[in-house]
């Protein structure tokens, strides 16, 4: 207790300096330009994907993208990012196989982190767009910081770098609350002993949410509600969690394997960059082909980030048979592995969409059903890809707009991020993924 009274006074004395009064306002100011900048790239590149993906295959006739459809585009796109990595600064960004970054990225990287996104992420990528997304918006704060002459110092870029990643990824969640819990996550801010004290703390708050909405549901009587009057969703019963506690070791094990394979695809393209990514960029276009030979679907819905896909299933999962949902689940794991070793992009969104398609495989289940499912696929997936357990909470919780899946979502982000933490973690990502300061990034075994 003694400690407190100091603590406060040296955030009061903080507040009270005006340099860094003005690096606040200065960071609010330039999450106008950011924010603009990240929306027309995100608008740029779904536009793209549309264009690409959907419009020239109806324009040359076709009802769907016709199964060879990816080889082309995943060819060039392997070239082009090979290119970039080796001979652009910065490499295009952080290798995705190494999780999300927070820093390590300068404003003479911004070109190559653009190309390789424009060049990979409508072309078919199985990567998202938010790790270019803190690349952009960290290096277009530190370049908008050198043209207005603010202070150079470690410190003060710092803080810029962080508050314009914030920005450029509050655009692509819609939610500030998201962006800015995420960066504090990958950041890594309190290191190891922040997680030692949140995982028990988070644990207790989904049991405790857990109890009380059973003993509500069970007993009739209430204690007063923030309940504004949405649709009661289906009330959250025991053979959930039983479910919950069965399911999510094993979800988190499968994505953790996916992840070595991308840090296995890394030190094989370690070896000749231009040469192996371009074949990392053909084997991705030969999984999702195979997607579309064995289903007769679109390769489309193999391909990219997931995003859409992801949405388009929740809608309407009877439009997915069982054959269909094992082939997705299978091919794209195969092709996020390569990607994440070879390519550039973000890891969110094909971690989410493989573990809500595995929860609608398994909704089924007796005593299941399809959003407790896809919840804890979800919650289960995205901890075990980013180990970031509070992140992926409230990702999970704002996507499915249910709160009364909160308590499984912590229960599965929890058990996730336990499981993958005492598992094998591979090889350590290859020198070549370094930014080009040189700056030294944290083995692969250590937490991102």
């Amino acid at each position: 207790m003694a400690g407190q009274p100091q603590e406060a006074d040296v955030l009061r004395t903080m507040l009270n300096r005006p340099e860094y009064r003005k690096a606040l306002v200065f960071c609010g100011l330039i999450g106008i330009p950011v924010a603009l900048i990240a929306f027309w790239f995100l608008v740029t590149v779904n536009k793209l994907e549309r264009l690409i993906w959907q419009e020239w295959p109806k324009d040359l006739g076709w009802k769907q993208a016709p199964w060879w459809w990816a080889l082309p585009l995943l060819t060039v796109a392997g070239l082009v990012v090979g290119l970039v990595v080796a001979r652009f600064p910065g490499r295009g960004g952080h290798l995705p196989a190494g999780g999300l970054h927070a820093g390590g990225l300068s404003k003479e990287a911004l070109p190559g982190v653009v190309v390789a996104a424009m060049a990979g992420l409508p072309l078919g990528v199985v990567l998202g767009p938010e790790a270019p997304l803190i690349a952009l918006g960290g290096g277009l704060a530190l370049l908008l910081g050198s043209l207005v002459r603010a202070p150079q110092t470690e410190a003060s870029r710092g803080l810029l770098g962080a508050a314009g990643s914030a920005a450029a990824i509050s655009t692509l969640f819609g939610n500030p609350l998201v962006g800015a819990v995420l960066l504090m996550e990958v950041a890594g801010v309190g290191g190891p002993q922040l997680f030692a004290v949140m995982l028990p703390a988070l644990l207790a708050s989904g049991v405790g949410d857990m109890i009380f909405t059973g003993f509500v549901h069970w007993t009739g009587f209430q204690t007063g509600s923030l309940d504004i009057g949405l649709p009661e969703p289906p009330p959250l019963d025991w053979p959930d969690v039983l479910w919950a506690l069965a399911l999510t070791p094993v979800i988190a094990f499968a994505v953790h394997w996916i992840f070595v394979g991308g840090r296995f695809t890394a030190g094989f393209v370690t070896t000749h960059t231009l040469r192996n990514t371009a074949l990392c960029g053909i084997g991705v276009a030969v999984c999702l082909t195979l997607y579309a030979l064995t289903t007769g679907r679109s390769p489309a819905e193999a391909a990219l980030s997931g995003e859409s896909a992801l949405s388009e299933l929740a809608k309407d999962p009877h439009a997915w048979p069982v054959g269909a949902l094992v082939a997705v689940l299978v091919f794209k794991s195969l092709a996020y592995a390569l990607c994440l070793g070879s390519l550039r992009g973000g890891p969110v969104f094909p971690s989410l969409f493989l573990g809500g398609a595995a929860g609608v495989l398994l909704a089924p289940l007796p005593g299941l059903g399809l959003v407790p499912a896809m919840a804890v696929g979800m919650a289960a997936s995205l901890t075990a890809a980013l180990r970031v357990p509070v992140s992926s909470v409230v990702l999970v919780v704002l996507l499915l707009g249910n709160v009364d899946t909160v308590a499984l979502v912590v229960l599965a982000a929890v058990l996730s991020f336990v499981v993958v933490e005492m598992l094998p973690q591979g090889p350590a990502i290859p020198p070549f993924s370094e930014p080009a300061s040189g700056r030294a990034r944290r083995p692969a075994s250590k937490r991102p």
